[in-house]
């Protein structure tokens, strides 16, 4: 049964068009119609969660087979949260607004060690049992849904939050969740038991059913089954950029753009990242399908931003050649290109020349370390002249701004290492310099390593007392330096990252308290001090707070007899002056495979992750390890010889690389057409759902529907060209009408009906259009024409009668009516009335008293509703009126609002009045 969402979505709810779920590319396949029906959730608001890339690629995936739905749901805004618990509605997916527990399967994805609270909050919210065993226990007739994980966290190290899910979707998953959706068909054609399903579910390589493996006393977890496997294979896939064009929501989301993947997986080495282990191999998408992906994706979506998505950018040797395509082709569309963080060494004129548009965004590069050295132990793969050679051929291109990510507490840091990062910058800003321009500018993000499950730093231990420490001497050394931006991340989250990253089965009964006692959306940091309150308690409840210290105290050093020596070698080179010291690395010891005192723990000692096999040799990463001591690093294995980590083979493929292709001559920059042959005035109405989309969102949302229409629109000048597209008035949020105006002006003259076709073929059907009009072009346009509007509104009197099940518009309360309302009168009165006058404070806080009298033009008495309840005779009262009126609604601030008219009521009735739908129905232009 469908939720009344419609109910739920009142005026108090922050973006409430971020639940709707008919956005541009939402599917809505027939209920009945599926075998199986899924919901994909991602456990972040809207914004964060419906630009996923692989949210959308898999959500494409599963609507595109037969008899599989696929729908949606998010972590709501805590403004919704507490409204559906106030009103014991359950959680719903955003396209079919049923509750979860209709559907067969939830999918969430877990990409963040600290995620897992807001994956029990909307489970909460859904009315789901919590862990599985719950769940089995509960389970009548198989109506609760199997809930899984996937993502990087869950494929890293699942063991903290295996009482939670029924089973965990290790790796890729465009070809594993079509296999998933199969069994589960099977499943319920043949009625199997909830533990039968999850039994033949386990067969699938990639799935792990953690109540099928029980965890040992060392942490390391098995089989309680000889069914299951021993070890579970990580599932890899090759990428499709089709599945990439997808949604395209109202509201503006944190990637705002088309996002199309060029390159999955990497192999640079880098010992701290754990994407880059858990990826490979390294797999490029052909050039020609990145290329059709992006050009038809453009033309699908209205985008005016494009982004090539890869772990490394720079690392496909195609980007140049394929960048210059795209840009080729879409040279008069206005369209900029984005890429994340990329390599420094590999940012050169050719791809200074892709990037940007006519808005050149910013440029954002991780060197990571701050000296040579450390940046050799981590296998960056980064010398100080490659560092400031990309740096300059950026300034050279004309930035002036660059973003910088640097790391603090990397094993075998010294403070030497530390402050080599204000030095870094410092030298940077000493070297670009360039006489008569503006200076350069760095803005730097300094986190706090953590390390990672899967990776050769895996052994190493933080400390978080070292963390803040070390940022203090940043701090310091960077006070007074001029054009730098500096921002740390906080010590606790990293601290609450590490615990929990590598902990065991323990850790689920904490991540639960956790939840309990407030902590969620906990990298936000509005969040962050409840979350890091509830999160120690909740350690400290478990009786783990011996293990959380280790992580503030730090519990061993890999590094320690190194820092000792170099400590010494440091010494003499003070002495030494003007000579280098280069440290010797040769004659240190091996790593113990034993406790020691200076690391208390084997490295053969059995890991909470070791039963997953995602293909990364173990005894690799020790090899690894021992090579950082050493400062030793390891070539990149796509461009140079196999490093014998262990992935290449039968389950996960090889390293595919595409090699550099020609770049295309440059077709020249976008260069907008500022010609207005016609303007075009449409009258077109705001109705249904698309009055929950905001002002700011509807010009958004008519810049895209243009592209797409491919309407010769015209082009405002200067360094950021916008369509001229002007609407004439903001319509308030919830509000409906049938009388909005836009003007639209355009390059060449096209037909008045040729035009509304096209426009209304790719806009909402709750965007009708009502008429076009030809305007001359020195006309003024319909803002400054603009003189009054017209409104027609539902009130009601309040009293303390029973309720009716009405909503209060300004107030989302529901309503009372009083049996005693004389509207005629009170309306008569108002037109009577010579003044009202009211307090205003304008924008700059100002105050006045304004004659909301002189604002109004006209007012009548539509409708008298009669209410569903009689007074004490028997006579059926009349406490609800239907008005219109006619006010003042001008560009300089001289408004006549509906809660205007509330307010004469109440002064006319002395009552409560109370405001249930408004609806726009006309803006009146003064053509003098």
């Amino acid at each position: 049964m469908a939720v009344k969402v419609e109910e739920l979505l009142t005026a108090d709810i922050n973006q409430p068009a971020r639940y709707l779920g008919n956005e541009l590319g939402s599917t809505h396949k027939p209920w009945d119609g599926a075998s199986v029906r899924w919901v994909l959730t991602y456990p972040e608001v809207y914004e964060v969660g419906a630009s996923n890339l692989g949210h959308i690629i898999l959500y494409n995936i599963l609507n595109a087979l037969p008899r599989q739905l696929c729908d949606r749901a998010y972590l709501p805004a805590p403004d919704l949260a507490a409204k559906l618990r106030s009103t014991k509605t359950p959680l719903f997916a955003v396209e079919s607004r049923r509750s979860l527990t209709e559907f067969d399967i939830l999918g969430f994805s877990l990409s963040y060690e600290l995620g897992a609270t807001n994956i029990l909050e909307m489970l909460d919210l859904a009315g789901i049992p919590l862990t599985w065993k719950e769940r089995a226990t509960n389970d009548q007739n198989g109506q609760m849904p199997l809930i899984f994980a996937g993502g990087q966290t869950a494929t890293s190290n699942p063991e903290p939050y295996a009482d939670f899910f029924d089973f965990i979707a290790l790796g890729d998953g465009e070809e594993l969740l079509p296999e998933i959706g199969l069994i589960l068909a099977e499943g319920k054609t043949n009625n199997l038991s909830r533990e039968a399903l999850l039994l033949d579910l386990a067969q699938i390589p990639g799935v792990y059913v953690p109540q099928f493996y029980d965890m040992a006393a060392d942490g390391s977890v098995h089989p309680n089954r000889p069914q299951v496997p021993q070890r579970i294979l990580r599932r890899v896939a090759t990428p499709i950029p089709a599945y990439s064009i997808g949604l395209v929501p109202y509201v503006q989301t944190v990637h705002d753009r088309l996002t199309v993947e060029i390159r999955r997986g990497c192999t640079r080495g880098c010992r701290f990242c754990q994407p880059g282990m858990l990826t490979r191999p390294a797999r490029d998408v052909e050039p020609q399908q990145v290329v059709e992906a992006i050009e038809q994706g453009m033309q699908a979506t209205g985008h005016s931003e494009f982004s090539l998505l890869s772990l490394s950018c720079s690392d496909y040797l195609a980007l140049p050649a394929v960048g210059m395509e795209i840009k080729n082709r879409l040279k008069d569309k206005n369209i900029s290109l984005s890429l994340p963080s990329q390599r420094v060494d590999r940012f050169d004129d050719n791809i200074a020349d892709i990037l940007g548009g006519t808005r050149q965004g910013g440029l954002t590069f991780a060197p990571e370390a701050g000296t040579q050295r450390m940046r050799d132990i981590v296998n960056k793969g980064l010398t100080n002249e490659e560092l400031l050679r990309g740096v300059k051929t950026a300034v050279d291109r004309g930035w002036d701004k660059i973003k910088l990510y640097f790391m603090i507490g990397l094993p075998g840091e010294t403070d030497l290492d530390v402050l080599g990062i204000a030095e870094t910058v410092r030298w940077l800003h000493r070297e670009c310099r360039i006489d008569g321009r503006r200076g350069l500018n760095f803005n730097l993000t300094i986190s706090n390593f953590t390390p990672k499950p899967h990776t050769p730093f895996q052994w190493h231990s933080v400390s978080t007392a070292e963390f803040s420490r070390k940022q203090k001497l940043l701090k310091e050394e960077f006070r007074g330096m001029r054009g730098v931006k500096v921002n740390y991340t906080d010590v606790r989250i990293s601290a609450m990252e590490d615990f929990v990253g590598r902990g065991d089965r323990r850790l689920a009964a904490v991540v639960r308290r956790a939840w309990e006692l407030g902590a969620g959306m906990d990298a936000w940091w509005e969040s962050l001090d409840q979350a890091y309150k509830a999160w120690t308690q909740a350690i400290d409840e478990s009786g783990l707070t011996w293990k959380y210290r280790q992580v503030e105290s730090g519990e061993w050093n890999l590094f320690e007899k190194e820092e000792g020596r170099r400590k010494k070698e440091e010494g003499r080179g003070k002495k030494e002056e003007g000579r280098e010291i280069k440290e010797d690395f040769s004659n240190s010891p091996d790593l113990p495979l034993s406790p020691s005192p200076s690391l208390p723990l084997s490295l053969d000692q059995a890991l909470p992750w070791d039963h997953l096999d995602t293909g990364i040799d173990k005894n690799w990463l020790k090899i690894d390890l021992q090579k950082a001591l050493e400062a030793a690093t390891v070539p990149d294995c796509s461009f140079e010889g196999c490093s014998r980590c262990g992935v290449c083979g039968t389950d996960f493929g090889h390293n595919v690389v595409v090699d550099a292709l020609p770049i295309p001559e440059f077709a020249g920059e976008f260069v907008p057409n500022t010609e207005r042959k016609q303007r075009l005035r449409v009258w077109f109405g705001k109705v249904g759902d698309m009055a929950l989309v905001g002002h700011l969102d509807l010009i958004r949302l008519f810049d895209r529907v243009v592209r797409r229409a491919d309407l010769p629109i015209s082009f405002t000048g200067g360094f950021h060209p916008n369509p001229r597209i002007s609407l004439a008035n903001a319509l308030p949020l919830g509000v409906t009408s049938t009388g909005e105006i836009a003007d639209f002006e355009l390059t060449e003259s096209i037909d008045i009906e040729s035009f509304r076709e096209k426009l209304a073929a790719k806009l909402p059907e709750n965007i009708p259009i009502y008429k076009v009009e030809s305007i001359d072009l020195k006309a003024p346009s319909a803002n400054q024409l603009l003189e009054a509007a017209e409104y027609v509104i539902t009130v009601a009197v309040g009293d303390s009668l029973t309720e009716n099940g009405e909503l209060d518009h300004e107030n989302s309360a529901p309503v009372s009516v009083a049996p005693d309302a004389n509207w005629e009168a009170w309306v008569k009165t108002i037109a009577e009335t010579e003044a009202f006058w009211r307090v205003h404070t304008t924008k700059s806080g100002k105050t006045q008293d304004v004659n909301l009298r002189d604002r109004l033009h006209k007012l009548e008495l539509v409708e008298q509703k009669p209410d569903s309840s009689t007074s004490a005779c028997g006579a059926t009262s009349e406490g609800k009126a239907v008005l219109r009126f006619t006010g003042s609604c001008r560009s300089d601030g001289n408004l006549l609002k509906p809660e205007h008219i509330v307010f004469m009521l109440e002064q006319v009735s002395q009552q409560e009045i109370q405001l249930l739908q408004v609806e726009r129905s006309q803006l009146i232009l003064g053509y003098g």
